[in-house]
């Protein structure tokens, strides 16, 4: 395995690239350029540059107009206000409107670290999930960040990505395909389906993998990046060859990945599963270890829902 890279060098690295091939693209940012790490960009492109202060919701707004003017923007800021601050006008300006605007949350759940239960993001892709036709997607090594950004600056439409800012290991090669909407099978096993989202969550349910292979268990392991549209073909087809699935999320059990992958069980193929992710908590201080562990977010807590969820399967 490669050292791991920040996530934030290579959002503005890719971001850097995709400018210097389509003037179109525009950055916005919400006075955190030194914390989402773009100036390289701002460096290159002054005039495609601007920081409109801590004014979230405006600067969504201005993405639209930009947007509607043939521009392609990014617009960066944290996760919480990503989600909760600019949520009227993205969905009106940019969703509604059928325009093109690429919104940005850095520091989801746990990642918000010690900026604490103010910053910490376990509710936004509940909320975005709302939208009409929006895409939502969460990186979760530097290879997938680079290459689902480069999908969604061909897809025409308004996408929601959740950014991991700091280091990550690197879990794919540079030859892998990304598609926005197709689910990345990570590890093939028969037993039971691990789903994850996002740098914190597709790690630990590798590791649990191979904690439950200890015990003779035999899991598949999924990188759901993009969960809306959810990968519907590749959950019915894990329902049909596992007969058990656990979903790993850095957010909220309620309307998050889970809550996806349980609607097409439960429209498509009844399957026992069980939802590893925050229960109805708020966020707190701390830093990433102690929330994963405050929260449920590892390996230790996959394997135990994997066996129960084993044994529904028993009699299901």
């Amino acid at each position: 395995m490669s050292k791991p890279l920040e996530m934030r060098a290579v959002y503005t690295e890719t971001l850097l690239q995709l400018g210097q091939m389509d003037e179109r693209i525009v950055l916005l940012e919400a006075d955190l350029m030194r914390a989402t790490g773009s100036k390289n960009f701002k460096d290159e492109f002054p005039h495609r540059t601007f920081n409109v202060g801590v004014a979230e919701a405006n600067m969504v707004s201005i993405s639209a107009g930009l947007s509607s003017a043939g521009k392609l923007p990014f617009a960066n800021t944290f996760a919480c206000f990503a989600a909760r601050r600019t949520f009227d006008q993205f969905f009106i300006s940019a969703n509604y409107a059928r325009l093109n605007v690429k919104l940005v949350g850095s520091d989801p759940g746990v990642t918000a670290a010690l900026n604490g239960g103010t910053h910490m993001a376990f509710e936004d892709m509940g909320i975005m999930r709302t939208i009409p036709k929006l895409v939502i997607f969460e990186p979760s090594d530097p290879i997938s960040l680079k290459k689902l950004m480069h999908a969604c600056v061909e897809y025409y439409g308004c996408t929601y990505m959740r950014l991991h800012r700091s280091f990550a290991d690197v879990l794919y090669d540079e030859t892998d395909d990304f598609e926005l909407g197709k689910g990345k099978v990570l590890r093939q096993g028969k037993d039971v389906a691990l789903i994850a989202t996002g740098v914190v969550m597709v790690g630990e349910a590798l590791k649990a993998a191979e904690i439950l292979a200890e015990k003779g268990i035999s899991a598949t392991v999924v990188d759901m990046h993009t969960i809306k549209p959810i990968d519907r073909d590749l959950v019915i087809q894990l329902a049909e060859t596992c007969g058990a699935i656990v979903t790993c999320e850095n957010h909220q059990i309620v309307n998050g990945l889970g809550s996806a992958v349980a609607e097409v069980l439960v429209e498509e193929i009844p399957t026992p599963m069980a939802r590893v992710g925050v229960k109805d908590l708020f966020g707190e201080v701390g830093t990433l270890d102690y929330l994963k562990e405050r929260f449920g977010l590892t390996a230790a807590v996959i394997v135990e829902h994997a066996e129960q969820v084993l044994e529904k399967k028993k009699s299901h």
